[in-house]
């Protein structure tokens, strides 16, 4: 079941990827825990659920690339750590950027929802 649960958690993780450049705020409302808090971004600040999704529905932030180098996963009974390495390109509040990142992800699953991301941290990879 493990690696089952594991192949779904890899799956979930690009879905989620493939939802950020889509800029598809309804996949992402799915795919992010309610109590979601994520430290990252541009300032480094930390961010709730709707944070992120206003910045898709307003189009404050459009990603025009999201290219996966390495991808971690880790399943442990109803929790899961998924590492992400890659490049992100696209503007964010009108300022175009290209930056390499490394993502950490925090999933938690259950029957009714599937993964959802519940705390996320992103920082810069050289």
């Amino acid at each position: 079941m493990t690696d089952d649960m594991a192949e779904a958690l890899r799956g979930a993780e690009r879905r989620l990827q493939a939802a950020q450049l889509a800029g598809d705020a309804d996949a992402l409302d799915d795919l992010l825990d309610d109590r979601l808090i994520y430290t990252g971004g541009p300032n480094g600040g930390r961010y709730s659920k709707s944070d992120d999704l206003e910045l898709q529905r307003t189009r404050r932030q459009v990603l025009t690339k999201v290219a996966e180098e390495d991808l971690t996963v880790l399943v442990e009974g109803c929790t899961g750590v998924t590492w992400f390495r890659g490049t992100l390109e696209g503007t964010f509040d009108g300022t175009e950027f290209s930056a390499r990142l490394s993502f950490t992800r925090t999933w938690i699953h259950s029957p009714d929802s599937g993964w959802r991301v519940i705390a996320a941290h992103a920082s810069p990879t050289p």
